[in-house]
């Protein structure tokens, strides 16, 4: 049953990417879209999800908060030393960017919905009820995966074959992740820290690359309200999954 509701996950990723690819000539509005939805998912979905689920304080502080700067500071570091790579090496970027910052971001996506997946398998064995909530909370937030799964690993200047393949592997990721539930079990604590830590990846990419990007393309009003209704949509889906 949990890998049957995961193909409506990996349906609904797909058509994230598709409409991704099919709104190029509005790039602008894509980037700053795609900023506000990675936003939302960091700060009303990840965040308190890590934050329940890790639960113990480092030195005063929450382990999921640690993990969260953690990720943001690695995402960081990552990126500096790719693009360090490839000048040292006299490699063009793709305006200013090293293509395979996007594929790392993109295989963490993947890894995520991965994650998405093993947490809809392991809500069924819970209950059925319980089953169903989880799920549907996910495919509603998937269309987000995908759209933002795409539009990086294109941000940062690969081809757009490669594009659609992390696309294609980030929706067959929530089936895998179900059908492994059959065999694992993931700890509360470690799932929450893996949250925290993807959450300062994705405010990373969201921060500090895609959104300036959508501005600095065409700085419209419009950019603008589309990075709100991203945050907003994913406000939405969080609601009506804790209904």
């Amino acid at each position: 049953m949990a890998v049957f509701v995961a193909l409506g996950a990996f349906l609904m990723t797909l058509a994230g990417g598709w409409t991704a690819q099919r709104v190029t000539d509005r790039r602008h509005l894509v980037l700053g879209l795609a900023g506000g939805l990675m936003l939302g998912v960091v700060g009303l979905d990840l965040l308190p999800e890590a934050l329940h689920a890790a639960g113990r304080e480092v030195f005063g502080v929450p382990a999921a908060l640690l993990l969260f700067v953690a990720g943001f500071l690695v995402a960081h570091l990552v990126e500096r030393l790719l693009a360090a790579r490839q000048a040292s090496h006299g490699a063009e970027e793709s305006n200013g960017r090293a293509p395979e910052v996007g594929l790392t971001a993109a295989s963490a996506m993947v890894g995520h919905s991965f994650m998405d997946g093993v947490a809809i398998g392991a809500a069924f064995q819970v209950g059925g009820g319980m089953g169903t909530a989880v799920a549907l909370a996910v495919i509603a937030h998937d269309f987000a995966d995908g759209f933002n799964t795409y539009t990086i690993t294109s941000l940062y200047g690969n081809a757009r074959r490669k594009a659609i393949a992390m696309l294609v592997a980030d929706a067959a990721a929530p089936v895998a992740g179900a059908a492994s539930t059959a065999f694992l079990t993931i700890p509360e604590a470690l799932l929450g820290g893996y949250l925290g830590f993807f959450g300062g990846v994705l405010l990373y990419l969201a921060a500090a690359e895609i959104l300036p990007e959508a501005h600095h393309e065409h700085p419209a009003p419009a950019t603008l309200l589309f990075t709100v209704a991203g945050a907003a949509f994913i406000w939405l889906v969080v609601g009506l999954a804790a209904a």
